[in-house]
This record gives C-alpha cells, structure tokens and sequence, in this order.
C-alpha cells in the first residue's frame, strides 16, 4: 500500500485556508485557552487564532505557487486579503444556511471515488504521459496513514460542492439571448467605414452661454439629486515620512567600504563579490553616462582600467564599480542645465523676462543661483537647473538639437519650445560608452529609524491632545496639511492613502479629535478631525460653479442639436454639401473600424459607434448625440454578416458572455452582502496602526 506522496499532502494543505482554521480555534478553547477575536460577522466571531491560521495556511500556499515568502512591504496587504477572503466565506456560510443547502456524505464519496475525480486529487496520480493511474490513486486513498489528509479533502470537497450548489441557485435565472449573442458577433467581426459631420459644441459663440441666476436655480431645483451628499469629513494630518536616514545612509556606505577593502586583499574574482553583496544579480555592462551620476561620471572618466571606484552614489543608491574599459565614438551626449521661463502671462512677456535673464547671465550672474530663483521647472529648478546626462531623444526636438551643437560653457540665448522658453547652459560633452562590473546596494530604511519614526508620531499624538494640535505642530516645526473632503465609502483618503482603521476614526469621531499614529503607504500620520460635513443637500451657494457648468453644457449639446438638424435637413443625405453650408463643419472618413476600435478623431465613442453599425451601406443617420457634439454619419462600406462564422462562434460568444454576466452578478451580489453585513475588524489591536 502506498501513503500519499509529499507533494500531494502539501497540495491539499494548501487549499485549507479558511475553513479548516475554524477547528483550530476550538481546540484551543476546549483546552481552556483563551481566544480574542479579531472581529465578527453577522455576530459570528473570527478568533485570533482563526484569522492567523489562515494567513500562515495561505501563506505556505503562496510559496508553494511562487518559491518565495511574502515581501516585507507586502504583509499588510497580504492580511487585508486573507480577511477579505475569510469574510467573504462567512457570508457565504450564511447565506447556505439561509437557504438549507446540504451536501451529504454520499454525494462526498460519489465525488472522490467517481470516475472523475476532482483535480486536486488526481494531479499527484499522473503519469509522464499524462493518464491518470487509477490503482495507485485508490490504494493512496484507502491507506490508513492517510486519514487525517482525506478527511480534510472530504471537507474540502464539501465545502466546494457546497459553494457550487449556492452559485446553481443564484444564477440560475442568468440568461444571454439569441439577439445578444448577434449583436456581440456584429460588433467584433462587422467592419464598418462611414463618413461624418461632427457639430461640435465648442462651435457655439459665447455670446449664447450667458445663464442668469433663475436658469441655474431651476436647474438646481429640478435635479436636487445631483447634489445630494453622504456624511463627509475632512482631516488635518501631519505625516512623518518614511524614509532612510543620514545614519542608514552611512551605513550603506561603510559597508561597500568593508566590501571593497575585503576585494582588494582578495584574489577571487569581482562577480564572485557582486553575487554575494550586491542588491542586483551580476553583469557586465556598457553603459553611456545617462545611467550614472555626475559624480560617477567624473570618477569613471578619469579612471584607469582595473580601477575600483566608490562607494559612490548611484541612481540606486550606492555602489563600487570596477572600471575596465571606455569605448570613445559614437552618439554624443551632454551634461546641461536650464531655466525655464513660462507664467508671465503670455508669450511675448515670457520671450522678454527670459531675454533679461539672459544678459543677467552674460554679464556673470551664476547660472545655478539664477535658476533657482527663475526656473519655472518644478523638477530641475531647484537643482540649479540640472539636468544631468543625456543623449539623442530623450528631450524635446529644438532643445535636444541646441544642445547638443552648443559648445561646452556656451549659454545659449531664450529658445522656444512647447514649454515655454529655455535659457541652457552646456557644462559638457562626452562620446563614448563606459564597460563596468558593479556592486549596488539600495539605502533602505533600517527598523532603527522605522522605530524612530514611530516614536516621534506617537509622541506628536500625545503632546498634540494634551496642548492643542496645530499649537503643538507649530511648536516642534511639523507642516500641516488638510485633506480634501471625502466620505465613509471612500477606497482612501485622499492625500493620505489607504488605512481603514483611520476611515474609521474619522467617521466615529467628533470635530477637533486627535486621532493615534496611523500607518500609510508613505509613513506614520497623525490626524484630527478639522470639518464634519453633515448628509444632505450640497446648498446652491456650494455648487453654484458646478450647475453653471452643467447648464452651459447642455446649452452648448442643445446648440449643436440645432446646428445638426437645420444643415442635414437641407443636404438630402449628401455629407458632402454639408462644408458649403458651415466652412466650420468638415466631413471626415473613419477608416475601418468594429465596436472595439478607438476611432481617429472620434475615438471610443459608443454612441457613433453603435449608431454607424446600425446603418446599412449607404443610409445616413439622424443626428447623433456623442461625447463631443452631435454626428451625422453615412456608412460608405460595411462587411457582409458572415453566417457560417457565426454558427462556428455562437457558443463561444454565448458562454463568454453568460460567464461575464454571471461573474458581475456575483460581484454585486457579494458588495451587497458586505454592505450589508455588520462585520466589526479589531485586527489593528494585534497588528498595530
């Protein structure tokens, strides 16, 4: 008799990740432990030792699906999906309870002795061939030693046939029509070219979007459920950011040094160190000077073959790079700086404040200083300028070519581009390409500073409900920053990110109240509670801006409508005539297109699209309301619905379609279950923030 094998005992343990954990709990309290919940659904409590169990079992089978354990930064999120899952199982228990859905113990057996028996099983019984050895299968079934693994994948099978029958019951009314099918076909295998007219509502002169106060007040009056709103919040936060610190810095650095002074006394080859110490797997490179530091590109440039160099900073953080070759020639590349000047106003008050800063230049003003008092670049500004290293095609055209024929130290006066007008100054040129081997290390944040962090939000909590929070932040220097207003059903709160608990906080909480240290994605924040915006009507005043837009929009669709009409009523069908009536008004081809395309000067839009494969060849449609006006649209060609096609299709359209149809219900079905549903989560009490 044959036991199972490993590999099949590790497959079934990894299927058990929620309802074999419920046991686990209940042996710890038939021995007396204690269990804290983590939370509750429906009132049914999820232990502690339920929801951990549950997350080492998913755990084990993510690195049996994977080779690899889960990432550091990944575990909250990890959490929050084995809690979804658990959730989302004790909901479904319900609802089978609801609905007196059994499985028994025959159709079990039935199931797992059948001829076909369920995947999972059968896999471990495969022959190189593929065939499924049915001896060996059985005989691993029947032997005692397997017992306790069966009878998990009994449960297994219950639960899942369990599961099934309630998905039968469900969806059994989900149904896909004959004509839906068609019209699926039509529209994925139906080319269709039309020409067309758009009147577009940005043709409207302004002169016919005045609205007076009454418009916009009946407007609000008549579609009071516009602006109709949950129960809002806003919060004032302070983050503290993580990141490295001088001292992770440090560190890094130190340690390259370690390496590097270890290599040199060494007589082992440099990809032997650079497995071992670097971040990143081993290679040797040939690389321009865009993917390195200036300060690298310094050291390699006057480097000799053989020559270790650093630590020095990389664009990953630190590395130790063994020099072996330069290769001059080839593309050109230049180290430049800019300052941009585009928000004086208009053009010609742009062309004049840069030529000032130009003869400012040439009369020795430094370029760094400049830029950073001028440059209207958020991202170089505030390097001086710099741009660093960089070849052909990386910038825009004109200021690529500037550049690159400019000499080194030359300013080159105002040029202009899309962005506005460059002042650039070339620091350098380099031809060639550098070969190395390196050892890189990323500067991480250490859990000693992660800690510190910690602290000091914690510490800003305290002090901040004990003596006032914009007092406290002001006192110590910490920058406050207000979140826009967002409500309880919020995905994440804008500005801050995504944490639950902290949704939670602000909507179970007063005006005024500090709340504890949160983790989000960027770091640790603490909040208060600035603005509690009640549910109801936004008031006239609030959205005044927002009903004016909206009345003018329909003002500029209900001119186009009108436009629309009058000229196509007096071409009789001919698109053509449509330019001689209104210059404005041009007719376009829109090439071949189904319902799928993204259409030249049209793009996805659905309405032209399903009206233009509604026509026949030839006909013309009435006006047509889209995203950007209304069309008019005659088909010039359109392929021949293929019948034979469609008989070899139709049940493949039809169970993808049904299949969609299915998975959507159940969607919903489940977020009305959960909306529903009173699910209490206390899991920040034992995984903190």
């Amino acid at each position: 008799m044959r036991s199972l094998a490993p590999a099949f005992i590790i497959t079934v343990g990894a299927l058990f990740v929620l309802f074999m954990v419920i046991s686990d709990s209940n042996v710890l309290e038939a021995i007396g432990g204690r269990t804290n919940d983590v939370g509750s659904v429906n009132g049914v409590d999820i232990s502690y030792v339920e929801f951990q169990n549950a997350i080492e079992r998913q755990r084990e089978a993510r690195k049996q699906q994977t080779g690899e354990d889960i990432p550091e930064d990944q575990w909250e999120q990890f959490r929050e999906q084995v809690w979804d899952a658990l959730v989302t199982q004790k909901l479904l228990e319900r609802e089978i309870d609801k609905m007196n859905i059994t499985v028994s113990d025959q159709e079990i057996e039935d199931a797992i002795l059948g001829n076909d028996p369920p995947a999972f099983l059968k896999q471990n019984f495969m022959d190189s061939l593929g065939n499924f050895d049915r001896n060996m299968y059985e005989q691993a079934i029947f032997d005692p030693q397997n017992k306790q693994i069966l009878l998990q994948a009994e449960e297994w099978v219950r639960q899942t046939k369990l599961n099934e029958k309630l998905q039968s019951l469900l969806l059994a009314s989900i149904t896909v029509s004959d004509d839906e099918v068609k019209r699926k076909f039509n529209g994925q295998s139906v080319f269709v070219n039309a020409k067309y007219a758009l009147f577009s509502t940005q043709l409207v002169p302004d002169t016919l979007l005045q609205v007076s106060e009454e418009e916009l007040r009946e407007y609000y009056e008549n579609n009071s459920d516009q602006f109709k709103v949950d129960e809002q919040r806003k919060l004032k936060f302070v983050l503290f950011k993580n990141q490295p610190s001088k001292a992770d810095s440090q560190l890094i650095y130190k340690n390259l040094e370690n390496v590097k002074n270890s290599f040199q006394k060494d007589t082992a080859d440099f990809s032997y160190y650079a497995e071992i110490y670097s971040d990143f797997p081993y290679s040797r490179d040939t690389l321009n000077p865009s993917f390195f530091t200036l300060e690298a590109v310094d050291a390699l440039r006057n480097a000799n073959k053989g020559n270790i160099i650093g630590p020095i900073s990389s664009l990953q953080g630190y590395a130790l790079y063994r020099f072996i070759d330069v290769l001059s020639g080839g593309e050109k590349f230049v180290r430049a700086s800019h300052i941009l000047i585009n928000d004086e106003g208009d053009d010609e008050k742009n062309l004049t404040e840069a030529n000032r800063i130009y003869q400012e230049l040439l009369n020795g003003a430094d370029f760094g200083e400049t830029a950073k008092q001028h440059s209207n670049d958020p991202g170089s500004g505030k390097l001086g300028g710099d741009l660093g290293w960089f070849g052909k095609g990386t910038m825009v055209k004109e200021f690529e070519e500037a550049c690159l024929n400019a000499d080194v130290g030359e300013i080159v006066p105002p040029l202009k581009t899309t962005f506005g007008y460059h002042i650039i100054k070339v620091y350098n040129q380099f031809s060639g390409v550098f070969v190395v081997e390196k050892i890189v290390n990323a500067i991480k944040q250490s859990a000693t500073t992660l800690d510190a962090n910690y602290n000091a939000a914690n510490d800003f909590s305290y002090l901040a409900e004990k003596n006032g929070f914009e007092k406290e932040a002001e006192l110590i220097g910490y920058e406050i920053q207000e979140t826009p207003v967002f409500n309880e059903k919020s995905v994440s709160i804008p500005g801050i990110g995504t944490n639950k608990r902290l949704l939670l906080f602000a909507f179970e909480n007063g005006l005024g109240d500090v709340s504890d240290v949160f983790k989000t994605p960027t770091g640790f924040v603490v909040t208060q509670i600035s603005e509690v915006l009640p549910e109801g009507l936004q008031s006239f005043e609030d959205v005044k801006t927002r009903v004016q837009q909206q009345v003018i929009n329909e003002k500029r669709f209900e001119w186009a409508r009108n436009l629309a009409e009058n000229i196509s009523s007096r071409v009789n069908g001919n698109l053509d005539m449509i330019p001689t009536l209104d210059p404005r008004i041009q007719v376009q081809l829109t090439g071949r297109f189904n319902s799928e395309s993204n259409i030249p000067g049209v793009g996805q839009d659905f309405s032209f699209i399903n009206t233009a494969q509604s026509l026949d060849k030839g006909e013309v449609s009435e006006p047509v309301k889209g995203v950007r006006g209304y069309y008019v649209i005659s088909v010039v060609e359109k392929t021949e619905f293929d019948s034979s096609a469609f008989s070899i299709q139709k049940s493949t359209i039809r169970n993808n379609l049904l299949q969609e149809r299915k998975n959507t219900f159940v969607n919903n079905w489940l977020t009305t279950l959960k909306e529903e549903a009173d699910i209490v989560d206390n899991r920040h009490i034992f995984y903190g923030y």
